[in-house]
């Protein structure tokens, strides 16, 4: 699977989930793509974010994803 395609995965899959659940953890998204290291989802992750699609949460013991402009978040 190239880098665009896992990416529009990740996007999908959160877009599934968006009427149940706005945030996530690292985890949940590893079990999405089992034959990938955990960095190379960790890669796709951040790309996402920088390209502003995706942001992270931070409660300070756990950073959690979610996509832009849904549930509550707190930029920067």
């Amino acid at each position: 699977m190239d880098q665009e395609a896992a990416k529009q995965e990740i996007v999908n899959f959160l877009e599934s989930k968006s009427k149940s659940k706005t945030k996530f953890y690292f985890n949940d998204f590893t079990k999405l793509f089992p034959d990938m290291k955990s960095r190379e989802v960790k890669k796709l992750l951040t790309a996402l974010v920088q390209e502003g699609k995706l942001v992270f949460w931070s409660s300070g013991s756990t950073t959690m994803y979610g996509m832009k402009d849904a549930g509550k978040t707190e930029e920067g």
